[in-house]
């Protein structure tokens, strides 16, 4: 049986910090401050937001899905549909609202399929229909169906951010027996997206998330220790290689105006981290600021804000 996927948006602690939220609007200060908005049934905003997103396709996704991840947001974006029936981006967002419900268990994937399909109707250039569709199928699909789905989304925005990183995840789940195989599909994958993307494109850190999401297959088989910083994962010749490549990327390049940079810095953090590069990853975590996500540092079951807070105070040097 395959390790259970990686959380998908806002994730409530356990431990020491119950109430602490991974908030997945990140660094994105016009989104926090519409979904609030939109949080209470006022959807106005929302439509002048994702209007202004235009085709800005990583942008849009990301917004779309932090808003779909709002309680209530298929009722709110229902709301919406009913007032304005043509409404591409009212369908796109309850579809993606429909999604999220679905992968709580409080809606059927089908009806999930079928919005998303509507909303793929209404605007076919849009790759965020098929986005949904992908983080349904890394949950309830095959490995093919996810392939096509990808596939689908590459055809209309070819370095789609999202969902590179959700097709890297479910790759990583393949042969979880197989151990630390530096030959592993995943490896393969989240190199030639690295290397057939532009030279200023986020997916050059794509081979360091392979690198963490096959960790957490190998731990859940048994396979690697549990405590990341002790385990030869991260110390390996090919190990060291992906994370120079992608932290001098970030020197050269740091896409500060990509809406899921916080993402790439937590995972490239936790890797320096890791690897035992503190003053590395310490430069990192100053960039990433209060904006951690669960991801890496959830996995090997580990407590992601006490994990994330540890090893920033570590690398930082303060209590």
């Amino acid at each position: 049986m395959s390790p259970p996927p990686p959380p998908l948006g806002r994730s409530r602690r356990r431990g020491g910090h119950p109430g602490h939220l991974f908030d997945p609007a990140l660094d994105d200060t016009e989104l926090v401050e519409v979904r609030g908005q939109f949080a209470q049934g006022r959807w106005a905003r929302a439509r002048f937001l994702l209007a202004g997103t235009g085709s800005d396709w990583d942008r849009r996704g990301h917004r779309v899905v932090a808003l779909a991840e709002t309680p209530s947001a298929a009722g709110w974006a229902r709301d919406w549909l009913l007032a304005e029936p043509d409404s591409t981006d009212a369908a796109t967002l309850l579809a993606c609202a429909v999604v999220v419900r679905a992968l709580q268990g409080k809606e059927t994937p089908e009806a999930a399929r079928e919005a998303c399909l509507h909303a793929a109707r209404l605007a076919p250039d849009d790759p965020t229909p098929w986005l949904g569709q992908l983080m349904l199928a890394r949950v309830h699909g095959t490995q093919e169906e996810a392939g096509k789905l990808f596939d689908a989304v590459r055809i209309r925005h070819a370095d789609h951010h999202h969902a590179h990183h959700l097709m890297t995840a479910r790759l990583a789940e393949n042969h979880p027996d197989s151990g630390q195989d530096p030959l592993h599909e995943v490896y393969d994958f989240a190199a030639w997206a690295a290397e057939q993307a532009p030279a200023d494109s986020p997916l050059a850190v794509l081979p360091v998330v392979a690198h963490a999401e096959r960790y957490r297959v190998l731990v859940a088989a048994g396979s690697e220790s549990g405590d990341p910083v002790s385990s030869g994962h991260w110390s390996g010749r090919r190990a060291r290689q992906v994370m120079k490549a992608a932290f001098d990327w970030w020197l050269e390049w740091e896409r500060e105006d990509h809406p899921r940079n916080r993402a790439d810095l937590n995972f490239l953090a936790h890797a320096k981290f890791c690897e035992g590069r503190p003053a590395e990853a310490a430069a990192l975590f100053l960039r990433i600021g209060p904006h951690a996500t669960a991801a890496p540092w959830s996995y090997a079951g580990r407590d992601p804000y006490q994990a994330f807070l540890t090893a920033r105070a570590t690398a930082l040097g303060t209590p």
